[in-house]
Formats: structure tokens, sequence, C-alpha cells
């Protein structure tokens, strides 16, 4: 069998038109979440939109593509957290880390609070992340350092209330989640302490109105809620 002398050269330009596809797939999912615009991909990549169709034949295929590395930096957050000899160090790190690109990544927030990924796909991720964070809770309650009743399914609701927080007011007050989660994890200490400092202001009243104007609009899909406005109360 003859090998065309062009075909190593086709199959290089492939890999690297991939390779761009991704990182700017990356960086348009990141600043407009996984609704973000094919066509910005494409362009940003320097290719045209047929070579997106060749190599991500629908936006599912390019989705996952790019948040299994997301949730393989989870894993190694995981990984890093279980090293530490502080078992409450390393599990109030991992969440502080994990809650970081959260809210450097708006398409990562449209994953974990939506489920945008196949099924398959996310279970798959999700075999190899829960074990860990399984290990994290059971190490910080033997230490005593967690309440005894906390379970892992607590952590994973704990990231969908923070989620939403970090979502709704990103363009209002970004580090709010730090306040909320200081908050969250007084609470479940094993061990009474003094109340730790908080480490920003909470909303103003005018922030809270926006936060729950973007949160209406974020469960209406975009689409400003006629019932949301400045009289809005709790």
């Amino acid at each position: 069998m003859v090998v065309s002398p062009d075909r190593p050269t086709r199959r290089r330009d492939a890999e690297a038109n991939h390779a761009r596809l991704l990182a700017a797939a990356t960086d348009v999912f990141s600043e407009q979440g996984l609704s973000g615009s094919l066509e910005e991909i494409a362009r940003r990549a320097g290719v045209g939109p047929g070579t997106l169709y060749r190599h991500f034949p629908t936006r599912d295929d390019l989705v996952d593509s790019i948040f299994e590395a997301r949730f393989a930096s989870l894993v190694e957050l995981a990984d890093d957290a279980l090293r530490s000899s502080d078992a409450w160090q390393g599990l109030v790190g991992f969440i502080e880390d994990a809650l970081t690109l959260q809210a450097c990544d708006r398409g990562l927030r449209d994953v974990m609070l939506q489920a945008r990924l196949r099924e398959t796909r996310l279970t798959t991720m999700r075999r190899k992340l829960e074990p860990r964070l399984g290990r994290l809770v059971e190490r910080a309650r033997t230490a005593g350092q967690l309440r005894p009743d906390f379970e892992p399914s607590d952590l994973a609701v704990l990231f969908w209330m923070l989620a939403t927080v970090v979502d709704t007011t990103a363009a209002i007050h970004p580090d709010l989640w730090r306040r909320q989660l200081t908050l969250v994890l007084d609470g479940l200490r094993g061990t009474q302490e003094a109340p730790s400092t908080l480490p920003v202001r909470a909303l103003t009243k005018r922030e809270l109105t926006a936060a729950r104007r973007a949160l209406a609009e974020r469960r209406s899909g975009g689409r400003p809620s006629p019932r949301t406005s400045s009289r809005s109360t709790a």
C-alpha cells in the first residue's frame, strides 16, 4: 500500500485544528456558558464552521470533550486534599478550590447546576470523583472535625447551593460565595469554636435586588422575569 506523503501533513493539520478548537471552546464556554456561540469558537480557532463540525458533529460532542478535562481537574484537587495531613483543612481546601474553578468558568457552573453532559459521560466522571469526596468527608468525621451526621450527599447539595450564589452574583459581588461558604463551614464543624471572621461584606439592598433578578433570568432561560423588580422581597 502506497501512503501519500500528504497524509501525515493532513493528519498533523487535523490534530492542530482539533487542539485549537478545544482551546477556543474552553475560552468561549468559560465566558458565555454552555450556550456559547459555535461560530465564535470556530472564528477564534481560525477555522471554518465546517471544520468544527467535522471534529465535533454536535454541541454535546464538544461540551463532553471540554468538561472531561474539567472533571479531571476536580479529581486532582480531591487527590491533593486527601494528601493533606489535616482532614478538615483538606476538605475545606477542596471545597474552596472547586468553587474557585466554578467562579472563573461559567461553563463549569452550567455543568454543575444543570448536568449538561451526556448521562454515560457524567456517570463515568462521577464514579471517579465521588469515592474521593466520600473519603474526604469520612476522614474529617473520624477526626471529630466535621459534625458526625454530615454525609457525602450533603457535600453535593452544598455545591449546588454555593454554585447558585456564584452564578447569580458573579457580576454583582463576585466574592460573595466566600462569605456564604464561611457561614456554612462554621455550622459544619464538629467542635464548637469562635465564629470565623467573614472574608467579604454582605450584599447591599441594591445588590440583593440585582441578584434576585439574575437568578430569575437564569431560571427563565435568560428572559427577564416580569415578576422581578426593584420591589422584590425575600
